[in-house]
């Protein structure tokens, strides 16, 4: 399994930067401040608002940590001799898509703070809270999936971050009911599959529909496999 070194790599590699800490950092701090500012007045006992933020976190926050996946490799000219080595395009693929995931799952652990302090209030569905954190878990592999890609065409970090922003807000927007309503109706219902919003919007929900896990699944493989194909020519 090469691709488990390269995973290896690519997740001390963020620890060895502040940029991943400023990532987590921010996360926590602008998720927890935001949800704890209108809870309170809300004054329900469930996590919506928080999970209804982390579209919109990560919209930034994880472009931040792929644009250097590949740009950085193309910069170095570390690319070239990984290209020469036996390591393959899905190896590399793969196994930064793999650290990132690691890296993903670790700022979503870290928060879990949220609905363990949350619990001792009682009333808490525990059931919603896990379709929430595996709506965001997806959501972001799919940003993740994304990024990388976006990477793999260009050597500047700053272009690929910019690039993969404007497209993962595109897919947040183009399900949006301001957005779908000026289309005509055979239009309505693609649109709203295409957008990312619509199945994540479920998944916090509580609902676990298998239409929802295909479109993540089909995100996260589609642009794994192009950035494969990109490597690989």
């Amino acid at each position: 399994m090469k691709f488990w070194t390269i995973t290896k790599k690519e997740l001390f590699s963020y620890f060895n930067s502040i940029m991943a800490y400023i990532v987590i950092g921010l996360f926590l701090v602008l998720t927890s401040f935001l949800f704890f500012r209108t809870f309170f007045l809300v004054g329900q006992n469930n996590m919506r608002e928080f999970f209804g933020l982390i579209p919109y976190t990560f919209l930034f926050l994880l472009p931040a940590i792929t644009m250097r996946s590949i740009s950085e490799e193309k910069k170095s000219g570390t690319q070239e001799i990984l290209k020469t080595s036996p390591i393959t395009g899905f190896d590399i693929i793969f196994g930064k898509f793999l650290g990132a995931l690691m890296f993903l799952s670790i700022i979503l652990l870290l928060s879990l703070t949220i609905p363990i302090t949350l619990s001792y209030t009682g009333g808490l569905d525990l059931g919603v809270i896990i379709s929430s954190y595996l709506g965001a878990f997806l959501l972001g592999a799919s940003y993740i999936a994304i990024g990388i890609f976006i990477s793999s065409f260009t050597k500047n970090q700053i272009v690929a971050f910019l690039t993969t922003v404007v497209i993962l807000f595109l897919l947040l927007l183009i399900g949006q009911p301001y957005i779908t309503f000026m289309l005509p109706n055979w239009l309505i219902i693609p649109f709203k599959y295409l957008g990312s919003i619509e199945h994540y919007n479920n998944l916090i929900k509580g609902v676990i529909d298998i239409k929802n896990l295909v479109y993540y699944f089909s995100i996260i493989s589609l642009f794994n496999y192009l950035a494969i194909r990109k490597i690989d020519n």
